[in-house]
């Protein structure tokens, strides 16, 4: 199912994803291997672009697959990625892969995201996480944004949050400015206001040049993770191309050994 939402002409559309991307119009004709005066013409609307051409642009502009079908719909063409449920039959094996991710990654937490931070999927050891958080925040769909992020949240807990707010807050920024989403912008600036202004006068280690640490308080412990996020890189459906798969390791021997005490417990 792929449902329309612009009512923009194609060439405008075009023109805001290439000043998103910060390029002239003469880099991304070179790039498209189209002629300059050609794309100024789209742009404005004085020459109608191809299918074929609206999916080169939309390939070199690094569109995501739902605004790639924004594109199409704009120029009069079907859209051509499909939107299922993940819960849909034919997801089935990515499905699959997505449990094996998550399975094989205990006992350290994994989660599976949405393109607006919205839980998806999780295993076992990611309900650390959730842990004495109120129930307001974690009634689905849980954004883990939110949840990183809320004063009653895991910000609670964390022992380093001016610098681990600071890379959230401008995690989120950069994926407003690349994807131009009216949500995620939204969502941006209700978190941003749960907070203080970043502050760059913060302590700051030279250890978190190469990995910033989150420092967890659990009970009488301090619990420190890094993270990694992975997404489908050959996706062509747009649900499967929005998920991301973001997981937590140990960034000391001490929370390791917190980690597998929790999967032994059964907690």
């Amino acid at each position: 199912m792929v449902t329309a939402t612009t009512t923009r002409p194609v060439g405008d559309l075009l023109r805001d994803w290439r000043r998103r991307r910060r390029l002239s119009q003469l880099e991304l004709a070179l790039e498209a291997d189209v002629s300059t005066r050609h794309l100024s013409f789209v742009e404005t609307g004085r020459s109608h672009p191809s299918r074929e051409m609206v999916l080169r642009l939309a390939e070199r502009l690094d569109v995501p697959l739902r605004e790639r079908n924004d594109l199409l719909i704009a120029a009069g063409y079907a859209p051509v990625y499909a939107q299922r449920s993940i819960d849909a039959p034919e997801m089935g094996p990515a499905r699959q892969a997505l449990v094996r991710v998550l399975d094989g990654h205990e006992p350290y937490p994994a989660i599976v995201v949405d393109r607006f931070w919205n839980l998806v999927m999780a295993n076992n050891a990611a309900m650390l996480f959730l842990e004495d958080v109120p129930d307001e925040l974690v009634r689905p769909p849980v954004n883990i944004h939110r949840l990183a992020l809320h004063p009653m949240g895991l910000s609670a807990r964390v022992v380093n949050l001016p610098e681990v707010r600071a890379h959230l807050v401008g995690r989120m920024a950069r994926q407003v400015s690349l994807t131009g989403d009216p949500e995620l912008a939204a969502l941006h600036e209700e978190t941003k206001a749960y907070g203080p202004d970043v502050d760059e006068d913060a302590v700051h280690e030279p250890a978190h040049d190469i990995a910033l640490p989150t420092i967890l308080r659990y009970g009488d412990r301090e619990l420190s993770f890094f993270s990694t996020v992975t997404t489908f890189g050959a996706a062509a459906d747009v649900t499967l191309a929005e998920l991301a798969i973001e997981a937590f390791f140990p960034a000391d021997d001490e929370t390791a050994a917190v980690l597998r005490e929790r999967a032994e417990s059964g907690a």
